[in-house]
C-alpha cells in the first residue's frame, strides 16, 4: 500500500536521508508536501526529486525565490509560519519531523492529526514539551516512532518483552571526539576540535552536543518520554564503534540489543514503516570483520552535561525545557569563542540553579515550553560575555 509521506526539514541531513530511502522505494511513498528553512534552490531540488504537491520555506522572504525556482513544475509553494503549518497540515499518512530546536515545536504540533505516524527527528518536542506532547499524541490516537538510532533500537528491543519487565534500558555514545582526553586536555578544547564527529555526520551544534555529552542526556530525556521508563530505569553506555545503539537488560538476566552500521537510513526505513519492513540496499553487519565490541561507563567528571541532564529528568518539572534552553545558548557562546568548553556546563549548572528554588510545573502546552524556553534564554544570556 503507498503512503503518503510529508518530510519537514527536507534539506537537513535526515532530511536528505529520507529522501534516499524514498527514491529507493518510489512504489511505497507519494510525498505529499517538503519543508525547509531559507535555502529555496535546495528545497525546490528536492521537491521536484521526489515529487512533491506542495513546498514551504520557513523564512519569509525566500518565498519569490523558491517559487520561480519551482516554475513550471507544478510543484505548490509557499513561505513563511503559516506555509509551514499548512505543509504539516496537509493530507498525509507519515509526517518525518526533522526541524532541528524549538523551531520544530509548532510544526511539529501541527502535524498531529487522528491517525498518522509521526517519525521524530526533533529532540525538542520531547526534551521541552514531553509531557503536553505525548498527552496530545495519545488523545489523537497518533503513533510516534523515533528516528534516532539508539531511540529507534530500543524501540525494537523492548518489542521483545513487557514494560514491566525491564530492569534497564540503554543507549550508547560514541563517545565523541574527546573521549580519551585528559579533562585538562578538553579544558582547551576549541569549538573545531568539538564539532570533529568521529562517526556521525551530523551539524555544528550537535556534534558539540555530542562532544559534552550533552545529546546523551538530552536523549535519555527523550527516552523517559517515549517508553514511559523512569530516570532510574534509564542508562548511557559509551560503545566507540557506534554498532550497538540501544541496549534492554530484562529483570531475568536476559538482554536484547539493537545492531545496526551507522547509517541513518536503517532507522529512517524502520520509522517510516513500522512493522513493515522495507528492504534497504545497504552494507550488511558483519561482526565476524568488525571482530571487537568495546564498552565503557561515561565518565561524568570529564563530561559533567551528562550529570546535569540526568539531574534534570530526576528534577522533572520544567527543568528539561530549561536545561535545553540554557545550552543552546552556551553552545553557541562557545562556538563563537566567547567562553572555553567547559563554561558550558558551567553556565547550564547556574541557569538551572536560577530556576531550581521556582518548583516550576512541567509544559502544559507548546506555548508554555516556548515561554519557559524564552525565559531560560534570557537568564543564560546573562551570563555570556558580549
Amino acid at each position: 500500500m503507498t503512503r503518503s509521506l510529508t518530510i519537514l526539514g527536507a534539506t537537513g541531513s535526515i532530511g536528505r536521508s529520507t529522501a534516499e530511502v524514498v527514491l529507493a522505494h518510489r512504489e511505497e511513498f507519494r510525498v505529499e508536501a517538503v519543508v525547509g528553512g531559507s535555502n529555496a534552490e535546495a528545497l525546490a531540488q528536492v521537491a521536484r526529486r521526489l515529487g512533491a504537491r506542495f513546498a514551504a520555506l520557513a523564512d519569509e522572504q525566500s518565498g519569490p525565490a523558491l517559487k520561480e525556482a519551482l516554475s513550471g513544475s507544478g510543484i505548490g509553494s509557499g513561505a513563511g509560519a503559516s506555509a509551514v503549518t499548512e505543509a504539516a497540515e496537509r493530507d498525509a499518512d507519515v509526517v518525518l519531523a526533522a526541524i532541528s530546536g524549538t523551531a520544530g515545536l509548532r510544526p511539529i504540533q501541527a502535524a498531529l492529526k487522528p491517525g498518522r505516524r509521526i517519525a521524530l527527528a526533533n529532540k525538542e518536542s520531547l526534551v521541552c514539551a514531553g509531557e503536553a506532547f505525548m498527552a496530545e499524541a495519545r488523545r489523537l490516537g497518533v503513533e510516534i516512532m523515533p528516528v534516532d538510532s539508539e531511540h529507534n533500537a530500543l524501540d525494537q528491543a523492548l518489542a521483545a518483552g513487557r514494560n514491566s519487565d525491564v530492569e534497564t534500558a540503554v543507549i550508547t555514545a560514541s563517545g565523541g571526539p574527546f573521549r580519551t582526553w585528559s579533562r585538562e586536555r578538553i579544558a582547551q578544547a576549541s569549538a573545531a576540535e568539538a564539532s570533529a564527529h568521529p562517526v556521525w555526520s551530523m551539524g555544528a551544534k550537535i556534534n558539540i552536543d555530542s562532544a559534552t555529552l550533552m545529546n546523551k542526556g538530552l536523549e535519555l530525556i527523550e527516552a523517559h518520554h517515549l517508553f514511559g521508563l523512569g530516570a532510574d530505569k534509564l542508562d548511557v553506555l559509551v560503545h566507540p564503534e557506534a554498532i550497538v545503539h540501544g541496549l534492554v537488560q530484562w529483570t531475568d538476566g536476559a538482554l536484547t540489543a539493537g545492531l545496526a552500521l551507522p547509517d541513518m537510513k536503517v532507522p529512517i526505513a524502520n520509522a517510516l514503516r513500522h512493522r513493515e519492513r522495507l528492504a534497504m540496499a545497504l552494507p550488511r553487519l558483519d561482526l565476524a570483520a568488525i571482530g571487537r565490541l568495546s564498552f565503557e561507563k561515561a565518565d561524568e567528571t570529564r563530561f559533567p552535561c551528562l550529570a546535569l541532564a540526568r539531574a534534570a529528568l530526576r528534577a522533572g518539572g520544567a527543568m528539561p525545557t530549561i536545561l535545553n534552553a540554557a545550552n543552546e545558548i552556551a553552545v553557541a557562546a562557545f562556538m563563537a569563542g566567547k567562553i572555553k568548553f567547559y563554561a558550558i556546563s558551567e553556565k547550564v549548572e547556574t541557569v538551572c540553579s536560577i530556576f531550581s528554588g521556582r518548583n516550576m510545573s512541567a509544559p502544559v502546552s507548546i506555548s508554555d515550553a516556548l515561554a519557559i524556553d524564552h525565559e531560560a534564554r534570557e537568564a543564560a544570556r546573562q551570563l555570556v560575555p558580549v
